[in-house]
């Protein structure tokens, strides 16, 4: 019986790494370079950011050689800023945009750049394990309609489903107002 617990989780846990067959991650990926403030700019939608305007992601290095990571989101509904506090770490190589991402304590994600900005670091695309999860990242609050329509038409190639893409407002207003709460 414990062997059967055991290959369960397991199987649980190794079903939240890799990414679908359509995506490969990003090669000379340079973690300092990817470092810093990033918004997202669209997403699939998921229960832990529903609902959320203004969402960021913060990457920083961890002194154990893993990027901490703080992605922060404000709620009209609660009028609230949300935060979560996770770590990454890469799957193979540090020079692969390959990484696994935790928020809840052992259990990790895929985090897949697949397209990469490499002349600026301006903008990201990344997937999760399968095609439930997409987003794009950018290193300012607004990005080019033709960076949109790229993010677009290579997810779909993917096998993304981009009619329920969802894309963030971010406000000024709510952002004045996290800033001077001390955050």
């Amino acid at each position: 019986m414990k062997n059967i617990l055991i290959a369960c989780v397991l199987l649980i846990l190794s079903g939240c790494l890799g990414m679908p067959k359509s995506v490969e991650p990003v090669d000379n990926f340079e973690l300092n370079r990817y470092l810093g403030t990033w918004y997202e700019i669209a997403r699939l939608d998921h229960s832990f950011e529903r609902g959320l305007s203004d969402v960021t992601a913060q990457y920083s290095l961890r002194s154990d050689g893993g990027v901490s990571v703080v992605n922060k989101g404000y709620s009209s509904k609660s009028k609230e800023w949300q935060e979560a506090l996770g770590k990454a770490f890469f799957v193979d190589s540090p020079s692969e945009g390959y990484l696994k991402v935790s928020f809840f304590g052992p259990f990790y994600g895929s985090y897949v750049v697949f397209e990469l900005d490499k002349e600026n670091y301006s903008y990201a695309f990344i997937s999760g394990p399968d095609h439930d999860y997409l987003w794009l990242l950018s290193r300012t609050p607004t990005i080019s309609q033709t960076v949109i329509d790229k993010f677009e038409r290579m997810s779909k190639q993917r096998g993304f489903d981009i009619n329920n893409l969802i894309y963030v407002e971010h406000t000024s207003t709510t952002k004045s107002e996290f800033e001077h709460a001390g955050s």
